[in-house]
């Protein structure tokens, strides 16, 4: 049995108790009797404090003196310590942030109005993939919610050159938040979402059991899985399937000018960019020009050879002129590095690196279920100014072929594609902030005619706290207010998400500015009151 050195825990009573966050008074002594390591806990006094809460930073708007931070982070090195900061946390009425990567926009993963801790998976970031199964049905990996897309990526093309997992771009973000939150990449019009290939998962409940998808019942299962796991539990562990994809695969960039029919083309490309074969993924990228209008960039993987890609486009997408010297063929985990913006020369390994920095930026989301007049993107293209990047990201393809109800992820068939707006700032000073955040308002209203409408939809891993945010604690006006963004990023899930969120979570010990609030003056106690 192992106890705190008593000098150290001695000095961790003292500062606690002239704090002003009186909750974490039996919360130390309460991981104490659990055997839970001094070394997992960090206080503002301790050496480390400050770089262990800026690693995962990735938003410099969270940065800041006047930002609120953590009085405790806690960073598990095993999974049974996380379900006992859960026990002991609930116990102190500790509010938790739990995060695992930090690529969250408006950093609710580790800021709060109020005292609170952060929980960060850093440490849990174990890979297993087992290959027993490989001829039936599939490939799996157990993969913990502290690894990153890159580690994955990268344990993957150590096993096989011919298995990928359909995810996100970035190889910093984490697996806990960009797999609940739904998860997309360019592989989502052959293979759907992340969650879409997620089979089992182990959380811890507010409880503090480790539960796997047996344990936890498929109504928990469904919610975790696109519904921000945040809400309802920590997600230790998913278990993905992997799946096939050729070697070598084929990518391409062309940029198109206003002097080239910039507008032109992309208002062609809404028409089919949800219609190409579905091993064709083509992105249409923003930015700025320091000319009249910005210039858009498509960028391509298809899954298969140059010459077949060529013929796809050239009879589906002539207006583009792509030819072949405009193709690349690659292996799949150096198209993945490629799209990372890696050199071509990178080495694999440059996946597995942590630090992406950060800057100052603000995203929005859109979904399109209609094409764009060309004079609404003549517009658009005029008002793209410098900082901005704008992404759009099509669908159709196995996204059409999944229901909205499989999991909480609603946004399947009917969309053409999903927007990202993004804009980023070096300016510093006073109301600088508010300034560039109007900036980005002005542009999402000028696209409201031409988005998605009652509700405008918006991406949940693309968080965006101006579409709404909830009072703190619980009650009709918090969940009035939840409805608001609830409805933005679930659609009618979100109506199923508050049901479950009533039997797991009841006391709404999960909760943050936009987390699923239980039903109020009402508990639901059985999962038979479905």
């Amino acid at each position: 049995m192992s106890h705190f050195p008593l000098y150290s825990l001695f000095l961790l009573f003292c500062y606690l108790n002239s704090s002003s966050y009186a909750s974490t008074d039996s919360f130390i002594p309460c991981l104490t009797t659990r055997n839970v390591p001094q070394s997992i806990i960090y206080t503002t006094h301790s050496k480390n404090y400050t770089s262990v809460l800026q690693e995962y930073i990735r938003n410099d708007r969270f940065k800041t003196s006047q930002t609120l931070k953590p009085t405790l982070i806690l960073t598990p090195t095993d999974e049974s310590q996380v379900g006992k900061v859960v026990i002991c946390a609930k116990a102190a009425t500790l509010h938790l942030r739990i995060r695992s990567g930090g690529h969250d926009y408006e950093g609710l993963s580790y800021t709060s109005k109020s005292p609170f801790a952060i929980l960060d998976m850093l440490n849990l970031r174990s890979i297993q993939i087992d290959l027993t199964n490989q001829t039936a049905p599939t490939p799996t990996a157990w993969v913990q919610s502290g690894a990153t897309l890159g580690e994955l990526y990268y344990k993957i093309w150590e096993t096989s050159e011919t298995l990928a997992f359909p995810a996100g771009v970035c190889p910093t973000l984490g697996i806990g938040g960009h797999i609940s939150g739904g998860g997309y990449g360019n592989l989502l019009r052959k293979y759907g979402l992340s969650i879409d290939n997620v089979v089992d998962a182990r959380v811890v409940d507010a409880s503090g059991r480790i539960l796997d998808r047996e344990a936890m019942g498929e109504d928990l299962f469904w919610a975790i899985r696109g519904g921000g796991a945040a809400s309802f539990a920590v997600v230790l562990a998913f278990k993905v399937k992997l799946v096939t994809i050729p070697n070598p695969v084929t990518v391409f960039e062309v940029t198109k000018t206003q002097d080239e029919n910039a507008t032109e083309i992309l208002h062609r490309w809404q028409f089919i960019a949800d219609k190409f074969d579905n091993d064709l993924f083509v992105r249409a990228e923003i930015l700025p020009s320091g000319n009249a209008a910005a210039t858009v960039t498509f960028v391509a993987m298809y899954l298969g050879n140059s010459d077949d890609f060529v013929r796809i486009s050239t009879t589906q997408f002539p207006e583009l002129g792509l030819e072949k010297h405009h193709c690349k063929e690659m292996s799949w985990i150096k198209a993945a590095m490629r799209w990372a913006k890696f050199p071509d020369d990178a080495p694999v390994m440059d996946l597995l690196a942590q630090n992406q920095g950060a800057s100052t930026f603000k995203v929005k989301s859109d979904y399109v279920t209609s094409p764009i007049s060309i004079t609404g993107l003549d517009g658009l293209l005029r008002r793209i100014g410098d900082g901005f990047t704008l992404q759009f990201n099509p669908y159709g393809g196995r996204m059409n072929e999944i229901p909205a109800t499989a999991a909480a992820f609603p946004h399947r068939e009917g969309n053409i594609f999903k927007i990202q707006y993004f804009y980023m700032w070096n300016e510093v000073g006073p109301g600088v902030v508010d300034k560039h955040l109007e900036i980005v308002r002005d542009l999402y209203d000028y696209m409201e005619p031409f988005v998605s409408k009652n509700p405008r939809r918006a991406f949940l891993n693309y968080r965006d706290i101006e579409i709404g945010s909830k009072s703190e604690g619980d009650g009709v006006d918090a969940y009035n207010e939840a409805k608001i963004y609830g409805k933005k990023y679930f659609g009618d899930n979100f109506d199923r998400l508050v049901r479950i969120k009533s039997v797991v979570d009841p006391s709404n010990f999960f909760s943050h500015e936009q987390s699923i609030p239980p039903l109020p003056n009402k508990r639901i106690q059985t999962r038979k009151e479905f």
